[in-house]
């Protein structure tokens, strides 16, 4: 597993120093988070398309309102005196057995749906910006491995050159240091180039360039066992939160369905004058009853239709649920594997370094080769690799668990930034305030707060 990396401080041992990158002003995780959570374009995307979402509610609320129009019209037969009408007409919904009004709630149930959505999107926003900020930890580490590397063995290849001379080894040794030297400074060259990609996706997701990320002083909290991190990803998760609201959508919708076949009620009222009458008023009011009676099987057919994408809905819900436990015990194992490769890793580098101090001193005595002081240091730098690799995917599983359970949100890392309310802008819209009303005035002054980027 590669990618969420963490550092590893105070992992100079004998005859292999870490290079140490230029310190400036260090920056947590945290900084970072908060940044990623204030700098995401894609944050303000899914916030946008929410109060799109928020916006249809207000609009189906509008349908059980009456509606009124205005009209005025001019006409000129030119066989006589020209007519100027001009008139109000008022068309309300007085009743349809209920059916518009689920519609009200059908559009509440996509904006609960919509808002989960937009918890998974802010879960992956925060997990990819732990990954950049891991990840470039991890490059500084291995890129001052590998300078460390070049030194080190640049010091054997002098060594070997210096006995060379005096007869102790033969050419064949020094051509061994100077073909190791040669494959450091490229794996020296390729850390530099994982650096700087790292440093491209650091720059992308969270805005700017690293300013010297400290290591995490410890892992994050986690539940304390994967059963009940189950338990808290099957109430919590966002993704099957999204699907449980959809569900409910399209049950309504079925619903809608049934009641389409009924008959609807309406009342129409009118106001007009014109001049043919000498501009005299006429007046009208009155009642409509109308509903189907036969329109292909068009009706039935919807109804169909609407039960086929409950049904739809619900086998979605078996699978997320599944692919959320999954991902769950994935993170676990990821967990375990690397808390072992962490153990491992570390007895490895104490074997190595005995190792490696007791070949090169018996190679100054004459009893080893050049090639086995470099086979031991090369062992040496795999287990220091292997340690941070370690090290920092453990780091990784923790923040993945957090992922699955649906805890990766600003709000319950303690980020301390303003987190954006879904409420405030649904609050103002659900019941479609006209522009010139108190409600329609606290409305534009949200808009502009959020033109601003407030």
């Amino acid at each position: 597993m590669r990618g969420l990396k963490t550092t590893i401080a105070g992992m100079a041992v004998a005859g292999l120093t870490v290079i140490a990158p230029v310190v400036a002003k260090a920056e947590t995780l945290k900084d970072a988070l908060r940044s990623a959570y204030q700098h995401s374009g894609l944050l303000n995307q899914n916030r946008a398309l929410l109060r799109a979402a928020d916006e249809d509610v207000g609009q189906a609320l509008a349908q059980l309102r009456p509606v009124v129009n205005w009209s005025a019209s001019y006409r000129d037969t030119f066989s006589s005196r020209s007519v100027t009408t001009v008139g109000v007409n008022v068309d309300w919904l007085l009743y349809d057995f209920g059916r518009t009004a689920l519609g009200v709630e059908v559009q509440k149930e996509n904006v609960l749906s919509i808002r989960s959505r937009l918890i998974e999107i802010e879960q992956q926003v925060l997990l990819r910006a732990a990954n950049a900020y891991m990840s470039y930890r991890e490059t500084v580490e291995i890129e001052s491995l590998r300078a460390s590397n070049v030194q080190l063995i640049q010091k054997e290849l002098r060594a070997a050159r210096d006995r060379f001379d005096v007869g102790e080894i033969t050419r064949t040794d020094v051509s061994l240091a100077e073909a190791r030297l040669a494959s450091a400074k490229s794996a020296l060259a390729a850390a530099k180039g994982l650096r700087a990609r790292a440093v491209a996706e650091f720059i992308n997701v969270i805005g700017r360039k690293p300013k010297s990320p400290r290591a995490p002083k410890r892992l994050a909290r986690i539940p304390s066992s994967m059963n009940k991190a189950i338990q808290t990803a099957r109430r919590h998760h966002p993704s099957l939160q999204e699907v449980q609201h959809a569900i409910s959508a399209a049950e309504l919708q079925v619903k809608q369905a049934e009641l389409a076949m009924k008959p609807s009620l309406r009342a129409q009222a009118g106001i007009s004058t014109d001049t043919a009458n000498g501009n005299g008023v006429t007046r009208s009011v009155g009642l409509t009853v109308s509903g189907p009676i036969y329109q292909g099987g068009q009706l039935t057919s919807l109804k169909r239709q609407a039960m086929a994408r409950r049904d739809a809905q619900r086998g979605a819900l078996h699978v997320v649920r599944h692919n959320v436990e999954q991902g769950v015990r994935n993170a676990y194992a990821d967990l375990q594997v690397a808390r072992a490769s962490k153990a491992a890793s570390n007895q490895q580098i104490k074997a190595a370094n005995i190792a490696f101090q007791g070949v090169r001193e018996e190679a100054t005595l004459g009893a080893r080769t050049t090639l086995d002081v470099l086979n031991a240091e090369q062992e040496l730098l795999d287990a220091r690799n292997a340690r941070v690799s370690a090290m920092i995917d453990e780091h990784l599983a923790a923040y993945a668990i957090l992922a699955a359970t649906g805890q990766m949100t600003a709000e319950k890392l303690r980020l301390g930034v303003k987190t954006y309310d879904p409420s405030e802008y649904y609050n103002l819209v659900k019941t479609a305030p006209v522009k010139r009303s108190k409600q329609g005035a606290a409305l534009d002054r949200v808009l502009n707060r959020i033109a601003n980027g407030n």
